[in-house]
């Protein structure tokens, strides 16, 4: 494994992270979501990222009782906050309030004492960005967080947060998670310039696009049984790739390519992010511990400009595909 600065911060994780969306407390046993982080962990991955809303935070527990079997200070755990957590009228957001209690929660779920990372999953336009920034300082401050960042944020945002920060003399956010791979490249306009302007380092998640990018779904043909795809609970997000025919022929080009390159389409896939400006750590997702064994080969591919070409104009006929949000 290879280790990266998180932005200019002096926190340094692993250039793939775990993550635990759609996965572990929810589609993944508990039992196989515990050997998946194990053998992430001793892949080298030191960065696991998960949410509070992630199964209303079960998510979070299941990492929890995985994690608490390492020594801490070898572990940068990642949550967030933003999206409902109940019905009440300050169960959502990034209000002094929701963000104070949801970090607490937070905690106590991960069975942790503080966070590496804490991460506003949203923009909130009914509070101002001087009140979430006042919140994630003063968490700093008391040792809960140790660093802030969000995740889809739009580029305007990002600039007027650290304007504040600036003036009021708030610690920085050194992170932005939003979703990108070789199809959703929409954060390479303006997200990524104004981010690495500000010190702000990538965490990208869906680096796979849901796994259409590892090849398996093919064009005329049904979804493995054994797939994403066809389970129900968790495909929703994985339509708008499935009824695209020119993008499921274009990722069969790209799997030939990968081909010749001795690598399969998944690791190139996380070896094209790797190699793209801003990049500090693009999140995995697995539901079985083989997954992962095979994307950490990823970090060992440099890919010459040549090659980052080839995948570029394989692309070209897709490149005006839409982004999908988690």
């Amino acid at each position: 494994m290879k280790y990266r600065q998180l932005g200019k911060s002096g926190l340094r994780v692993s250039e793939l992270a775990l993550g635990s969306w759609l996965t572990y407390g929810k589609s993944v046993e508990d039992q196989t979501a515990k050997k998946c982080i194990e053998t992430a962990y001793e892949a080298g991955i030191n960065f696991f990222d998960t949410a509070n809303v992630y199964e209303q935070g079960q998510a979070e527990i299941v990492l929890g009782k995985t994690l608490k079997n390492y020594n801490r200070d070898t572990l940068v755990v990642a949550s967030k906050v933003y999206f409902p957590m109940g019905d009440g009228p300050n169960d959502l957001g990034l209000s002094r309030k929701h963000i104070f209690e949801q970090c607490d929660a937070s905690l106590k779920r991960l069975g942790m004492d503080y966070l590496d990372l804490y991460q506003c999953h949203r923009y909130d336009e009914n509070v101002p960005i001087e009140e979430t920034l006042w919140a994630l300082d003063d968490l700093q401050r008391q040792g809960k967080i140790l660093y802030a960042g969000v995740s889809e944020w739009p580029a305007d945002k990002i600039q007027e947060a650290h304007r504040i920060a600036k003036e009021r003399n708030f610690r920085p956010l050194v992170s932005n998670q939003p979703a990108y791979n070789m199809i959703e490249r929409q954060i390479e306009k303006e997200v990524v310039p104004v981010s690495m302007a500000n010190g702000m380092g990538q965490v990208v998640f869906s680096p796979l696009a849901q796994g259409i990018l590892t090849g398996k779904y093919k064009p005329g043909q049904a979804v493995p049984e054994d797939s994403r795809a066809a389970n129900a609970n968790i495909n929703n997000f994985l339509q708008v790739y499935l009824n695209n025919k020119p993008l499921l022929e274009t990722i069969q080009n790209l799997s030939t390519f990968a081909q010749d390159l001795d690598m399969n389409l998944t690791q190139l896939a996380l070896a094209w992010i790797l190699h793209q400006p801003g990049i500090s750590s693009a999140i995995i997702g697995a539901s079985k511990p083989e997954q992962i064994e095979n994307n950490v080969k990823a970090v060992e591919f440099e890919l010459s400009d040549e090659i980052i070409v080839g995948i570029n104009d394989l692309l070209h006929p897709i490149s005006n595909f839409g982004p999908r949000k988690k």
